[in-house]
């Protein structure tokens, strides 16, 4: 899957496996219990005419149609990034904030559309669709886009476009689903930019999330993945030191980032951080040169020396890359230059400090 979000599956992840499990066995249930599917309709007619205000709870929370469940759930699962960053008391107020605001941008929706078009909208597809949608507001503007393959050579694949194909399958599967995605994608927009100040009125109180650690999250939590690796497996030896060589390449720029780091706040930089004081990759150490020839006496303090760090200036399309996921120029220099122009190491490195 072309995704940012790593393969730790859902550890750390409490909130997005409960609603994975949660919402696609009540799904299931409905599927097997047809006659009770009425109660769940999210019937906007219902609402306003007859004040059946439940059905604002019911018919927002569980999926009637097996598709709009299956394509919900791999962008929650593809979504639980955020979890993980904001920590689960701050996704949590995101989806609550979020569900509320769409909610009310529903109705102002449909009663715009039957005011244009003279058509009135008397029910919309049911579960919790329009949260899942606001989360595309947080995916555009925070997670980096990073080219994968392309096709045709003119289409452009990056680590988000099986996201994007997703909410577009889930954005077709019905004919006012747009409505829901257009709701959920201005409800996202409002609570992330924290318009009104709308992240301090509605949220999740602490002792809701004391409450749900102490009682819910040892139930959905995901023990931590054992790190794998194919040594062992049939692996050459070769690949076995070149997986050790890249180990130790990426532990020693993070020790070496640390120190340097350290280092920065007794003196100021030009950039954001300090990148002159790491030392050259270990990944072409050792690797692709000629056999060591006898040298002259006075040459033999020389050869001693450390190699050089990789002195070719970066390339503008690589430089332009990392400037548009947001990083300085400056940064994006120094962490190429110390990365002898590995993107993908410049990339891992900025992302990760």
């Amino acid at each position: 899957m072309f995704t940012t979000t790593g393969s730790r599956g859902l550890y750390k992840a409490p909130l997005s496996k409960g609603l994975l499990l949660v919402l696609n066995g009540l799904t299931v249930m409905l599927t097997l219990l047809p006659q009770y599917q009425h109660m769940f309709e999210y019937n906007l007619q219902a609402i306003t005419q007859h004040n059946q205000f439940w059905r604002l709870l019911c018919g927002r929370i569980v999926c009637l149609d097996i598709k709009d469940s299956f394509c919900s759930s791999l962008l929650i699962y593809n979504f639980r990034i955020f979890e993980r960053r904001l920590g689960t008391r701050k996704f949590a107020s995101f989806l609550l904030g979020t569900w509320f605001l769409s909610a009310l941008m529903d109705f102002l929706l449909t009663q715009a559309f039957q005011f244009l078009f003279d058509y009135e909208v008397e029910e919309l597809p049911a579960g919790m669709l329009a949260p899942v949608f606001s989360l595309f507001v947080p995916f555009y503007n925070s997670i980096p886009r990073m080219p994968v393959t392309q096709i045709l050579g003119q289409i452009h694949i990056t680590n988000k476009s099986l996201v994007y194909i997703v909410g577009l399958q889930l954005l077709t599967s019905s004919p006012f689903m747009w409505l829901l995605a257009l709701s959920g994608l201005i409800s996202g927009a409002l609570y992330h930019c924290n318009f009104l100040k709308m992240q301090k009125l509605v949220f999740v109180p602490a002792w809701v999330s004391r409450l749900g650690r102490c009682t819910l999250e040892p139930v959905f939590s995901s023990t931590q993945p054992v790190s794998e690796t194919p040594i062992g497996m049939g692996a050459t030896l070769d690949i076995q030191r070149q997986q050790r060589m890249d180990m130790l390449d990426q532990q020693l720029l993070f020790a070496q980032y640390n120190e340097a780091r350290r280092n920065a706040r007794l003196q100021p930089q030009a950039g954001l951080l300090q990148w002159t004081r790491l030392f050259p990759s270990l990944r072409h150490r050792g690797q692709n040169h000629p056999t060591a020839q006898p040298r002259p006496h006075g040459q033999a303090h020389a050869s001693t020396q450390q190699p050089q760090l990789d002195t070719s200036p970066a390339s503008e399309e690589q430089v332009a890359r990392l400037v548009e996921m947001g990083f300085s120029r400056i940064d994006a220099l120094e962490a190429l230059r110390a990365s002898n122009n590995d993107i993908n190491m410049a990339t891992n490195f900025l992302l990760q400090h």
